[in-house]
């Protein structure tokens, strides 16, 4: 049990499996048919799937839902959302409802840029690295003219590069910062093929440099940054607080005034802003996923961005000016169209044909629709009835087939909790009464 297994990639996937029963599951053979009921019969889109990544045994499924009547600048326009949990693709088609005769979501692209940086150790004098840099600069430009060709054609590549002294923070640290343009596309390997170029450049160009009174500058590693502050978008929202009418018994002011102020505690307490900005990461995650995007990179660059001052906070804002609600945000969002997953995946194909084959800048706009309608849906409800109640009734199915009810149990089920808050404990003690009650008829 404890002897590691020796050329586990060159096995079938079958004898994987076969493996995985051996060492892990006691040769069970129901373990065998959940692991071959996901396989899809399509033998050549199988091997596609399997192809997207390694030692890959199955598939493993994530709900497709649509969340319709997004009315994005002027536009109607249907989201796919994949995503596991419950009420999220219901909060965001609330949200696109409340908005549709309001006004709709507003969006704004403030920057399309990223950047990536090749990390370097040097030890001499400030002054020694920057002549090096002048010196050096046209060459290191110069030797990614083959790479960005494609790239330039559209308007895209390399946008900039320069140096920066980072030694203050750490002894001998310096990068090279390139930043990049790459249009459609989501450009991680076109960044890195670029950064790795310049990087062999500079170990060229320094070998020439006579300038240097000690070592030459040595690169640590080369590598983008899934921090874009300057691939930014902003959506909002906004009405009169007539138009917001009368809300679970209260007055549109007094809504919005309760509403604002759960936006300003997120403000200011990390504690609530970690799932005030979760829950906005639920509607951007799935619109990224189902686009075949890479959702990791967007929460690590949208987490980084709500602590950019230094302090974790909100990523939403929400204010009354003069008679008017104003709910609004902004969003580093690096994503892209073409290439990848979004090109090879049949539903993220499918998801680019519903949104009407977008540009990467209209997929950020929608994306982050997504995320903002998701906020504003999550505090409609924690500032009015709550958030559970609305939350575990759209959790019922779930609850119900893990507590082993049947189709008729679940059915009578459903319509006994229809007014109430449902639980496990609650569920459990009705469908109890419920079988004593059919054994006794």
């Amino acid at each position: 049990m404890n002897t590691p297994v020796s050329g586990f990639s060159k096995l079938s996937k079958s004898q994987k499996i076969d493996w995985l029963l051996s060492r892990h599951l006691n040769e069970s053979e129901t373990a065998r048919e959940v692991i071959t009921r996901y396989w899809n019969q399509d033998v050549p889109l199988q091997e596609l799937h399997d192809g997207f990544s390694e030692n890959t045994i199955t598939n493993y499924y994530l709900p497709y839902g649509l969340a319709p009547n997004f009315l994005i600048d002027g536009e109607l326009v249907t989201i796919p959302m994949a995503i596991e949990e419950s009420s999220v693709v219901a909060a965001a088609s609330k949200a696109a409802k409340f908005w549709l005769n309001r006004g709709g979501f507003k969006t704004e692209v403030l920057g399309t840029l990223k950047s990536g940086q090749v990390h370097l150790n040097f030890e001499g004098l400030n002054s020694e690295m920057e002549a090096f840099f002048a010196f050096a600069k046209a060459s290191l430009l110069q030797s990614l003219e083959s790479i960005n060709a494609s790239m330039k054609k559209r308007g895209g590549g390399i946008q900039d590069l320069r140096l920066v002294d980072k030694t203050k923070d750490l002894k001998g640290y310096y990068q090279l910062h390139a930043t990049f343009e790459t249009n459609d596309a989501m450009g991680a390997n076109f960044i890195n093929t670029s950064l790795e170029q310049l990087a062999m450049t500079l170990r060229l160009k320094a070998s020439e440099f006579k300038g240097f009174s000690t070592d030459r500058p040595e690169v640590v590693m080369s590598i983008l940054s899934n921090y874009v502050p300057e691939c930014r978008v902003k959506v909002s929202v906004s009405c009169s607080l007539d138009e917001i009418g009368e809300v679970n018994g209260v007055t549109g002011r007094e809504f919005a005034e309760k509403f604002v102020r759960a936006v300003n505690i997120a403000g200011i307490e990390p504690l609530r802003a970690v799932t005030h900005n979760k829950g906005i990461m639920n509607g951007i995650d799935a619109v990224v996923i189902a686009t075949g995007n890479d959702f990791r990179a967007v929460e690590a660059g949208v987490h980084a961005y709500a602590a950019r001052d230094g302090k974790y906070r909100s990523l939403t804002n929400a204010r009354i000016e003069e008679h008017n609600f104003v709910f609004e945000a902004e969003f580093p969002l690096a994503l892209g169209t073409v290439g990848g997953l979004t090109s090879l995946h049949p539903l993220s194909k499918l998801a680019m044909q519903i949104l009407g084959q977008p540009s990467a800048e209209k997929l950020m706009r929608v994306t982050a629709v997504a995320g903002l309608a998701q906020n504003f849906a999550a505090l409609h409800s924690l500032v009015t009835t709550g958030i559970q109640a609305g939350h575990m009734k759209m959790h019922l199915v779930n609850m119900l087939e893990q507590i082993g009810a049947n189709d008729e149990e679940k059915a009578q089920l459903k319509k006994d909790f229809e007014d109430k808050t449902p639980s496990f404990s609650g569920l459990k003690e009705s469908l109890a009464q419920l079988r004593i009650a059919a054994d006794q008829s």
